[in-house]
């Protein structure tokens, strides 16, 4: 199918890309001509106006939910209104809007098309994300997810196939490749591999897609499916390689191609298709590498010399036009109240409006001045007692009134200013975890706020607990509520007067303001500055007494509580106030109030400019010709010009003059900074700049010419305030005054601005008290300045441009961008399907030592996978094209689920917060990190190879020990002449039938800690040697022939193993199938009988049923198993004679284990290995006739196979045998078995250990009153393979201090294949001891000491004490070298236990050789013979000066290092931080494949959360260990395989993975 898909293909290409289209394929199977053209002209509609009709016809349209822009919540249904129906659709949120810029984009992504390459889109599980069609015209409130039912069918892989031109140097072929969405089934459909390209390049096809020459990589079992959860302990089939042989042959089904990925694979064609995109050059030349030494000093990136700088000379501050002495100008504001409330009584002040946008209520001035006096008299006099008043002037308080109240507002704040208390008017909470509220309650707690003044009516909306108390919302203080209506107001006494003194510097309010990072500060304005900022207000727009202003801004702050409150009063002007609520439901109602009351003023912001012209086409007769002023207060937005273009252009055929508009910039700090003053009618209109992005982003003024794809265009935003100065400073490090064609932040001084941050002295200085230095550092004059948060610069005749906001500025590699313009530039790619408009945020994250830009946008519920994908492709390519600058990370979430501010805007650092948190729950997600990530570190070189001489000399000269190190001497230690007499164990069993017959040496327990079976000396002897009868009987066997034994953990188990040996048969233990999941255990089962030419095999009647049964032939082929003798019921036949081994190097048993990289290896163990390993064991141990052990181990393998069956005849002792499976059904058993039999040593597993930490972690209580005490407890060994797990072993002593176990009881043991105990900590000696690493030094194969807490640190712990007779020695894997020991090497070990070799086949003697008989290649010890352990580690001295030893550390296997940009790395120090990011990470494994480094993580929260992990995953991975992640592989639980030792077997992860057999909820593969 490969070969016609590449043939029609061709035929395709040829015949319809002569036209070089930005085309992406979506292939299902093979397409059909009529199929192609369908598909292509979809996708070209963007591109191509004239195909809408062929768009239509080829997907049925929904209907399409709204897009208020800044407002998708629910509330907006109850207003389905035809406003709505108008505005929805193509809707675009016009404070963005721009043609010039909308242009730009399409030609940017058209230039694109040329260099696009193939993208892999994520794979997403089917159930993740479905939800039912949404509303017609709201967009849901719910988190609904990403798809509609219409999409149910989708098509699953999309790769985006753009043909570059021929000419070009890199002809990219792609194959693009088609499978089942949903992985469902273990099996899932395979895919058809299809070729791109002419017919001529399929050469170059492989020639591309070849990956460089890696090692094969272990071919996949065809059998795996992995169970649904973990059974315990099972082993999974190897990935069908044995130790020295091959064992391919009856494996017809798979098709290898050459690099070993199996071509059924849809996943491992996706991680071609990254690895292609990969290839593609970066954008930014790679020169900004971080020098890699020995401390990887992190360098900051070089500036590219060919940048533009600035030219001009140093500016000078310029001055404002002075500001006019008025002669009946009040003293304070309040006068002003004071003097309209008592003469001009009768006059209007405010209109507020009901909720249909009619006017509901009229304040005029005399009840101003009296509602506000009895307020102020009630403040100060009626809420204590006389002596206790609860206020005192210059308290503050807070006021929490809603947006459609301003008459209740506007008394509150001026009743606060006559009782001269502070207000600080806050937003009115609506749940008690409001986003930004605790920053809201951190405000309130600095202000030292203990009032909050309201309305009846929203107290009584107020969230309240169960007893009608209000909530104590997060992080505030404790408040008592005043409710002001005026019923609940005293009036003043005759004589009572409120206290208006001339304004000076006292506080008169406090404004809050959240800064980019999300707290809040309250900036405190006095009251000469409030009264400044209105005479310099009104000089500047010209007010006159009585004049109309439809106000439509947030009259709490800002420019809607300058003008609309404050400067209204200084003026006796008319305001008529539309909340926001009218605005969502009558978008126009601002126009017809302009209009009904012939307003001379508006302040408005784009937005509303927007919403009026999207509603225009229902109100044909409004007139805005009485508009002298129409104030746009976001005119620091650079994109607010298209919006006044679009606003006039719709607007002056109703009578709009082109000179009333007047864009004006503000901030909290500095108040008004510069406002446009009205035009002459027939002026010419003030110039636009025209400016090159690329210039901004290096902050410099530059005209654009060459390429207007990157151009910004700004308007003035007029002149600055009357009697203020201005000047212009690098917005970084000291305030130097900037050049005259350099950005930088605007600073104002004048009377008129904020005076400090409430009770944050540090920031204010820094803010408020700004004295502007020259370019030698030297302050020029004595004037403070406040910095504005405002980005721009002086332009010609002193007008002001603002270009950004400083808390909206990405600062990316030395280069600056401004959120809004990208948040333009996405929404400038046509989203019309895809994304809501203006829910767009965009931040900033800080990720290795530099800031990563992120995009979040809420999708549509109607969006498809695939529009969203190819959308956020697009954006990605825009954003790069223009700004030149990668996205980091792309994510879409539900409609409705990003946190809101309270007028319905996108609540940024709550977003970028959840972000962090990974709570954001994206439904679709895309990361960047190979093409934003560009300082890495330089990939270490590997040295060529020093010489032996020069090591040994380096290592002299520095003063280093060759690493090595040993247990004490046997030769040394007096051991009991009886066991020295036997140097069989069968020897030992036989004298000890005969000298202690009735001496317990085994006891089993079932879950209820009953002993069900034990086993004297005596009856051991006396079963063993009827087994063995039976084996000659039945069996037929001669001596030296294998026997497979399959008991589950018992003493039958034992006994069958020494019947072996009496009848001199070689016994191969093997763990039993599970009944349960047969075909996923059974296969190994059958693949140790085959490997070991086992000649029977020994089992139980009901095991024996399982092996034959139905169930296990569709499995394996059962007709092939050996003779199978089940040993329940035996005769009582006596042997002839006990069989006696001629030499004690013949061998004694089979050792089998699956590593967990998928190896299946049996090693050989002698009668003098045997004998060698119990001596050292029971040395160690201290152990004799009159012990007790308990042992929580499967008893199949390595050192638990040995503690198990072979340790108590040794020694005498006798074992406690604990099945680890029974602790499933009963967690208490193994430590109430410690208890109740005061076991001093007891030895288990990790998943054991694991077990109990987290089963019975919070039943310690219950521990104690069950009366389990571990105070017995002397010694306490996990049996392991690995590198210890010190976080678990040091939870498990924490856990369990509290019911007595000593915290220097818990140790851990080292073995491997080769030599099952190397180390084991026995009774006496000094403690294991610990220490920390560094983690940078460890991947280059150094070992260096840190302090505990040094950042990147690793805590290693010493693996027990090495046995008596062992030498251990660490040596350079490579050059078989001796080390010194401040390096890491691989362990090699010299000791009598030693295994004799692998059992294999064909005895591969150079394998053999090399792991068993190995000579160092120089030093002292190159006589002895080493066999290599496979792992790596370290030697060191450590220990008090009395106790020193030489301790070995252990840091993980050979073969499970993942080679990474030339470094070491373990996947068990990536998998703990992966681990550690989010709480939902259950269990996380990582792997290579091709290069790419591959993590799983295991979800065990919801869903939703799945894409939550991608980012985080990503962050971790590249700050902790300098990597980037190729693709994120989100699982459920117990997908990851475990062993039954707890070790993850990474390998066949692997191995399923790219058989496409883990049905993952989500991969994402990072570009």
């Amino acid at each position: 199918s490969l070969q016609r898909g590449l043939s029609l293909l061709s035929a395709l290409v040829t015949a319809h890309l002569e036209s070089s289209v930005h085309f992406l394929c979506l292939f299902l199977g093979d397409i059909t001509q009529k199929g192609y053209e369908k598909k292509r002209a979809k996708l070209l509609a963007p591109y191509v106006p004239q195909t809408q009709a062929v768009q239509k016809e080829s997907r049925p349209q929904m209907p399409v939910p709204s897009a208020a822009p800044a407002s998708a919540s629910s509330s907006s249904s109850s207003s389905s209104s035809k406003f709505h129906r108008a505005r929805s659709g193509g809707a675009r949120d016009e404070r963005y809007r721009s043609d010039i810029h909308t242009e730009a984009v399409q030609a940017a992504l058209a230039k694109h098309k040329e260099q696009k390459m193939a993208l892999p889109m994520p794979t997403k599980r089917r159930s993740t994300f479905v939800q039912s069609p949404a509303d017609a015209c709201t967009p849901p409130d719910t988190s609904s997810a990403s798809e509609d039912e219409g999409s149910l069918r989708r098509q699953a892989a999309l790769s985006a196939a753009l043909h570059q031109s021929l000419q070009n140097a890199e002809s990219w072929i792609n194959r693009s490749v088609q499978g089942s969405s949903t992985s469902s089934s273990a099996s899932s459909t395979l895919s058809h591999g299809e070729g791109k390209g002419t017919s001529g390049s399929l050469a170059d096809v492989f020639a591309n897609t070849r990956i460089e020459s890696f090692s094969v990589p272990p071919d996949v079992t065809a059998t795996t499916s992995t169970p649904s959860a973990r059974p315990a302990g099972i082993d999974l089939p190897p990935s069908g390689i044995v130790k020295g042989m091959h064992k391919g042959s009856n494996r017809s089904s798979l098709m290898d191609t050459a690099d070993g990925v199996p071509v059924s694979s849809r996943v491992s064609t996706k991680i071609q298709q990254l690895l292609n995109t990969l290839k593609r050059p970066k954008r930014p030349p790679l020169k900004e590498f971080f020098v890699d030494d020995f401390e990887e000093i992190v360098e900051v990136p070089q500036p590219d010399p060919n940048q533009p700088k600035p030219e001009g000379r140093q500016m000078t501050p310029v001055k404002g036009e002075p500001l006019g002495v008025v002669c009946n100008w009040p003293p304070a504001l309040e006068a002003a109240l004071q003097r309209w409330g008592t003469t001009q009584a009768k006059c209007p002040c405010l209109t507020a409006l009901d909720v249909t946008g009619k006017p509901v209520y009229t304040l005029t001035y005399g009840k101003l001045w009296s509602r506000s006096l009895k307020l102020a008299y009630t403040l100060l006099n009626k809420l204590g007692t006389k002596n206790e008043p609860v206020l005192r002037p210059g308290d503050r308080v807070a006021l929490v009134y809603p947006n459609n109240d301003p008459v209740m507002f506007m008394v509150a704040f001026y009743g606060c200013l006559l009782a001269e208390v502070i207000p600080v008017p806050i937003e009115v909470p609506l749940t008690r975890k409001d986003a930004g509220g605790q920053q809201i309650g951190f405000l309130l707690g600095s202000c030292g706020i203990a009032l909050a003044l309201t309305t009846e009516v929203c107290l009584k909306g107020l969230p309240k607990t169960q007893n009608g108390e209000i909530v104590q919302f997060k992080g505030w203080p404790r408040l008592k509520w005043v409710v002001t209506d005026s019923k609940y107001l005293s009036k003043s006494p005759k004589d009572w007067q409120p206290n208006i003194s001339a304004a000076g510097t006292e506080p008169a309010y406090i404004e809050y303001k959240t800064s980019k990072e999300g707290s809040v500060m309250g900036v405190t304005v006095s009251r000469v500055a409030m009264l400044a900022h209105c005479q310099a207000l009104s000089q500047a727009c010209n007010y006159s007494e009585g004049e109309t202003v439809v106000n439509v801004l947030d009259f709490k702050k800002d420019a809607g509580l300058w003008h609309g409150i404050l400067t209204n009063v200084m003026n006796k002007l008319h305001t008529i106030s539309v909340p926001y609520s009218v605005m969502k439901t009558c978008p126009l109602s601002w126009v017809q109030r302009v209009h009904a009351h012939k307003a001379k003023v508006a302040l408005v912001k784009c937005r509303d400019l927007h919403w009026a012209m999207m509603a225009h086409r229902d109100q044909r007769d409004v007139s805005l010709s009485s508009l002298r002023m129409l104030i746009v207060t976001d005119g620091a937005n650079p994109w607010s010009v298209s919006s006044c273009d679009a606003f006039l252009s719709l607007f002056q055929s109703h009578g709009l003059k082109p000179e009333a508009i007047c864009p004006c910039a503000t901030s909290p700090e500095a108040m008004t900074v510069a406002i446009r003053r009205p035009g002459v009618p027939g002026a010419p209109l003030p110039g636009r700049a025209i400016l090159s992005m690329n210039g901004l982003s290096f902050g410099v003024i530059r005209v654009n010419t060459e390429d207007k794809n990157s151009a910004l265009t700004v308007q003035d935003v007029g002149h600055m305030m009357p009697g203020g100065m201005m000047c212009i400073v690098k917005p970084d490090g000291p305030p130097q005054l900037c050049k005259t064609d350099e950005i930088g932040e605007i600073c104002v001084s004048c009377r008129a601005g904020g005076m400090m941050y409430y009770g944050l002295a540090g920031v204010t200085k820094n803010t408020f008290e700004v004295i502007p230095v020259n370019s030698s550092g030297s302050p020029v004059g004595e004037v403070p300045f406040v910095r504005s948060g405002l980005l721009g610069f002086v332009g010609p005749g002193s007008l002001v441009f603002v270009v950004g906001k400083m808390d909206g500025l990405l600062t990316v590699s030395g280069r600056r961008h401004n959120a809004d313009d990208i948040v333009a530039t996405g929404l400038a790619v046509e989203s019309i399907k895809t994304v809501y408009r203006g829910r767009i945020a965009v931040f900033s994250v800080s990720v290795f030592y530099d800031e990563r830009i992120v995009v979040v946008a809420e999708q549509r519920p109607d969006a498809s996978e695939e529009d969203s994908f190819q959308w956020m492709s697009r954006v990605l390519q825009a954003i790069d094209s223009i700004h030149q600058v990668g996205v980091y990370c792309l994510a879409l979430v539900p409609a409705n689920t990003l946190p809101k501010t309270p007028l319905g805007g996108i609540h940024i650092s709550q977003t970028k917060q959840h972000f962090l948190e990974g709570s954001l729950h994206p439904c679709n997600i895309l990361m960047c990190p190979h093409t934003c990530v560009t300082n890495l570190p330089k990939p270490r070189q590997k040295q060529p190879g020093v010489g032996p001489a020069s090591v040994m000399v380096g290592n002299l000269v520095a003063g280093k020990r060759i690493a090595q190190a040993s247990g004490r001497d046997l030769g040394q230690i007096e051991d009991n002449d009886l066991v020295k007499k036997h140097q069989f164990l069968t020897e030992v069993l036989q004298w000890r039938a005969q000298a202690t017959p009735d001496h317990p040496l085994f006891l089993l327990l079932n879950a209820k800690g009953t002993t069900v079976c034990t086993a004297t000396c005596l009856q051991l002897h006396k079963k063993a040697e009827r087994i063995a009868s039976v084996l000659c009987d039945k069996g037929h066997l001669n001596a030296g022939d294998n026997v497979v034994l399959l008991y589950p953990p018992g003493i039958e188990l034992i006994t069958a193993f020494y019947g072996c040996l009496y009848s001199g048969c070689v016994p191969v233990t093997v763990r039993p199938p599970h009944a349960q999941s047969l075909v996923a255990t059974l296969p190994t089962v059958r693949m140790i009988v085959e490997v070991s030419k086992a000649a029977c095999i020994l089992t139980t009647q009901t095991l024996m049923r399982l092996l034959k049964s139905r169930e296990a032939a569709g499995a394996v082929d059962v007709k092939t198993w050996p003779t199978i003798i089940d040993t329940d019921d035996l005769p009582r036949k006596r042997l002839a004679q006990i069989y006696k081994p001629p030499t004690p190097e013949m061998l004694a048993y089979l050792d089998f284990s699956v590593s967990t990289t998928g190896m299946l290896t049996g090693v050989k163990m002698s009668h003098a290995a045997v004998s060698g390993l119990c001596r050292a064991i029971k040395l160690q141990c201290e152990l004799y006739s009159s012990r007790q052990i308990a042992i929580c181990l499967d008893p199949y393998c390595g050192l638990g196979f040995v503690l198990w069956c072979l340790c108590s005849v040794y020694s005498g002792h006798q074992s406690i045998l604990i099945p680890p499976m029974e602790l499933e059904s009963n967690l208490f058993l193994w430590l109430s078995t410690v208890s109740q039999y005061k076991i001093r040593d007891t030895f288990c597993s990790y998943s054991v250990m694991e077990l109990c930490t987290k089963g019975l972690g919070n039943q310690v209580e219950m521990l104690k009153a069950r009366g389990i005490n571990l105070s017995c407890v002397r010694t306490c060994v996990v049996v392991a393979e690995e590198r210890p797990r010190v976080s678990l072993t040091h939870s498990f002593s924490k856990l369990f201090k509290d019911i007595g176990l000593s915290s220097r009881a818990v140790s851990t043991t080292f073995g491997s294949r080769v030599n099952v105990a190397i180390c084991l900590q026995g009774t006496s000696g000094p403690d294991p001891t610990t220490v920390y690493v560094d983690l940078k030094s460890l991947r280059h194969d150094r070992v260096r000491l840190v302090e505990r807490g040094a950042p990147q640190s690793l805590l290693l712990s010493e693996s027990g004490k090495i046995l008596p007779g062992v030498k251990v020695v660490i040596v350079n894997p490579e050059t078989k070298g001796p080390l010194g020991d401040s390096h890491l090497g691989e362990i090699w070990v010299n000791s009598p236990h030693t295994a004799s070799g692998y059992y294999t086949i064909y005895d591969n003697e150079t394998l053999q050789a090399d792991h068993f008989n190995t000579r160092l290649s120089f030093g002292d010890a190159a006589q002895t013979l080493w066999a290599r352990t496979g792992y790596l580690g370290f030697v060191r001295r450590t220990g008090a000066d009395g106790e020193r030893h030489d301790a070995l550390y252990v840091v993980g296997a050979l073969d499970e290092t993942l080679e990474l940009r030339g470094l070491r790395y373990h996947p068990i120090d990536i998998e703990t931080s992966v681990s550690r990011t989010h709480r939902s990470i259950a269990e996380c494994a990582v792997f290579t494949w091709t290069n790419l480094l591959v993590v799983v993580v295991e979800l065990c929260g919801c869903e939703q959360e799945a894409l939550d992990l991608v980012p985080l995953v990503t962050n971790v991975v590249l700050e902790e260990h300098y990597l980037i992640v190729g693709v994120v592989v989100v699982v459920d639980p117990g997908v990851i395989p475990i062993n039954s030792r707890g070790e993850k077997q990474r390998m066949h992860l692997r191995d399923s993975f790219l058989a496409d057999q883990l049905d993952p909820i989500y991969v994402a593969y990072n570009m």
